[in-house]
């Protein structure tokens, strides 16, 4: 890549950058729970818009995605946009800093996609935090033509990916009967005992899981009223394996814990399936190697492993399945807080935070520009030789 091209992006990052903080900050003080990020979706496509993006809003039958597309070459790039926020805690998971450091790398790079032979898309992606947007807008075809795809997010460390798991979330429900508790208890089917039970099927189901598998959940409804036996009870909980194969085993084993209440108690159980399970990662290395080199360049400490040690699923996963992507984790200065802490939502706008959108966005638009100047990796992304690797590592 030519000394003039890093000027140029290092300049514009330059220019931009109280743009960025500003609407890092923006979403961070309005935070909106998957599929409802109507502000932040509207603000961030405005800001792509302005600067001669071409915008398609409410792809994928979602009211707050969108995909924004400028440059008309051969060399097809994603970068991925994420806002929602967590219940309760905000954007503890720093969503803010990702959605602010995509449209920063999307603004950097606009004025050179000529150059670099570059059609971006800065796609605007709902609901990572439950939902699974991307996956959406992967079975939607919206990745089908697009030759490699990133994005970037934060935690206690820096690191060129995150360590992912697959997860299947599984969201349950007993049905019994109503009675009063003290007066006629025996004519009651308590929905409660068997959400009870099922627990301690679980719990004892965790001795005998395989390394890395996990199982965690909490009660969303557990009756009306002391008096009243429970009708109706409900949960949510979330299993994570190392891979979708090993998901795929240990999530009949869950379903039969719930069973089991259900039988024990004679409570009608339904399983309610909202969205597609999250896979693993699969980290394309030459981007990675390429976004170390260039995240260095653009004033970040890459560290050798994650610290703490980490373990978490996203829906950037289903994309690196089908298409060379990378992951990387801005470390921004929050410890002893970790992610999906109220600590954590505090650091999200913090100084290290806000340098973090900035160099972020300039890391990833340096990546994707040393990309486009390299002939040989140029060729590699456009006819599909990466593709092919990626499914020849994932048959593996």
């Amino acid at each position: 890549m030519s000394t003039q091209i890093n000027g140029a992006l290092d300049s514009t990052a330059a220019q931009i950058g109280d743009l960025l903080v500003e609407l890092s900050h923006k979403i961070h003080a309005n935070p909106e729970v998957a599929f409802e990020e109507f502000k932040a979706s509207r603000w961030t496509a405005d800001i792509l818009s302005n600067a001669n993006y071409d915008v398609a809003f409410g792809v994928a039958e979602m009211e707050t995605a969108y995909v924004a597309t400028i440059g008309n070459g051969d060399l097809e790039v994603a970068i991925c946009a994420e806002y929602d926020a967590l219940p309760d805690v905000g954007h503890a998971c720093g969503h803010n800093i990702i959605a602010a450091a995509a449209i920063g790398a999307g603004l950097i790079l606009a004025p050179l996609v000529e150059e670099l032979g570059l059609k971006l898309s800065v796609m605007g992606t709902p609901a990572e935090e439950g939902g699974g947007g991307k996956i959406l807008m992967l079975n939607a075809g919206l990745f089908e033509s697009i030759d490699l795809s990133m994005m970037v997010h934060p935690a206690p460390s820096e690191f060129d990916r995150m360590p992912c798991v697959a997860a299947q979330h599984l969201e349950v429900e007993f049905l019994g009967k109503e009675s009063h508790a003290a007066a006629f208890p025996q004519l009651g089917i308590n929905a409660l005992d068997a959400m009870t039970i099922s627990q301690v099927a679980i719990g004892l189901l965790r001795q005998s899981l395989y390394p890395g598998e996990m199982i965690h959940g909490f009660i969303t409804h557990g009756g009306e009223a002391p008096n009243i036996i429970p009708a109706r009870t409900a949960a949510d909980y979330i299993a994570r394996a190392e891979t979708l194969n090993q998901l795929k085993t240990l999530v009949p084993r869950i379903r039969r814990c719930f069973e089991a209440g259900a039988i024990g108690t004679g409570s009608e159980l339904k399983f309610i399936h909202k969205f597609e399970a999250y896979s693993e990662f699969i980290t394309d290395e030459t981007l990675a190697a390429i976004y170390r080199r260039e995240a260095v360049a653009s004033g970040r400490t890459i560290s050798t492993s994650p610290t703490p040690a980490m373990r978490a699923s996203t829906d950037m996963a289903n994309v690196s399945m089908a298409i060379p992507s990378i992951h990387p984790i801005l470390g921004i200065d929050s410890l002893p807080a970790v992610n999906h802490q109220p600590e954590f939502t505090a650091a999200c706008i913090t100084q290290s935070a806000d340098k973090a959108v900035v160099q972020g966005a300039l890391a990833m638009a340096r990546t994707i520009a040393a990309v486009a100047s390299d002939q040989t990796l140029r060729a590699e992304f456009i006819n599909g030789k990466k593709r092919i690797a990626l499914r020849q590592q994932m048959a593996s």
